[in-house]
């Protein structure tokens, strides 16, 4: 597949639940929801450099985004990474420089499509403490008594979870907190959490983000978090996002992912990445890479 060879109205277009089969596991995306970055989220590129990638703006020079998680399937065992922004919906606030409007809400109803039902997922991964990966953790869906993973482990960075006081400042107060805190079990660099499944602490975006590696068969799949939230920093991995803990070492980390998602055999996952969730990056002839979607 070639740069050319997909649909480029998926990269300002709502995510859909998407699926890869890697040997013995099966990978889906499972959308809960969709919002608008503002430009300022990307704080050092320019209004010509918008010029020059204004395929990645939609009509209103907003980027799209996607909230979901990842489920990892082995048999009838399951995994899930992330659980999304949750029930909840918030207008664009014109005051606010970096993000526009944002919903969710529909995870539980799309695992479901995929045939799995909240009570069979065996554990929960956390990528890093921020309300946009953590939704479902706290919330309760209408008519429920406890939110729908209140009975599986929640898989922590240890460093992530020793700073959460940190994760205020995105929303993540202490009651928020407080609802998963019991299920919480720290988890060290380079730890197999579930067959074919390591995490590998990437900071910088926060001081304990995580990515995940996934392998199965002949190849890998990196699940990165938040080191990337759109595919234009696959072609500027030094525009690090305004709300870095660390804006350098999140730069450096981006890119040498990038240069791990251009090896053969390995695909990216990006939850934020609109509907292009999974790529790989591809060298262009400057030098540079680019995001080329594979599902």
């Amino acid at each position: 597949m070639t740069t050319t060879d997909f649909d480029r109205a998926r990269l300002t277009s709502p995510p859909r639940i998407r699926s890869l089969r890697l040997g013995e596991l099966t990978v889906s995306f499972v959308p809960d929801g969709a919002g608008r970055l503002k430009r300022g989220w990307l704080p050092a590129a320019t209004a010509a450099d918008w010029e020059s990638h204004h395929d990645y703006l939609d009509e209103d020079g907003f980027l799209t985004g996607g909230f979901g998680a990842l489920l990892v399937e082995r048999g009838d065992r399951a995994l899930l990474i992330d659980t999304g922004l949750g029930p909840a919906s918030l207008p664009d606030d014109p005051d606010n420089p970096l993000m526009g409007s944002l919903s969710g809400g529909e995870l539980l109803g799309n695992l479901r499509r995929l045939g799995r039902e909240p009570g069979q997922i065996e554990a929960v991964a956390i990528t890093h403490l921020h309300i946009d990966h953590l939704g479902w953790s706290w919330s309760a869906a209408p008519g429920a008594g406890a939110p729908p993973f209140a009975h599986a482990p929640h898989l922590v960075a240890a460093p992530e979870w020793e700073r959460r006081d940190l994760a205020a400042h995105a929303g993540v107060t202490e009651d928020r907190l407080a609802a998963f805190a019991s299920r919480v079990r720290t988890v060290d660099d380079g730890e197999e959490i579930f067959p074919g499944v390591r995490a590998s602490f990437a900071t910088g975006h926060t001081v304990g983000h995580t990515t995940y590696v996934i392998t199965g068969g002949d190849q890998r799949l990196i699940a990165f978090g938040d080191a990337l939230h759109s595919p234009v920093q696959v072609i500027h991995p030094e525009w690090s996002c305004a709300i870095d803990h660390d804006p350098a070492e999140s730069a450096e980390r981006r890119r040498r992912l990038i240069e791990e998602l251009s090896r053969p055999g390995t695909i990216g996952y990006g939850g934020h990445f609109a509907d292009v969730v999974f790529g790989r990056a591809e060298r262009r002839a400057d030098g540079r890479f680019t995001w080329v979607p594979v599902a």
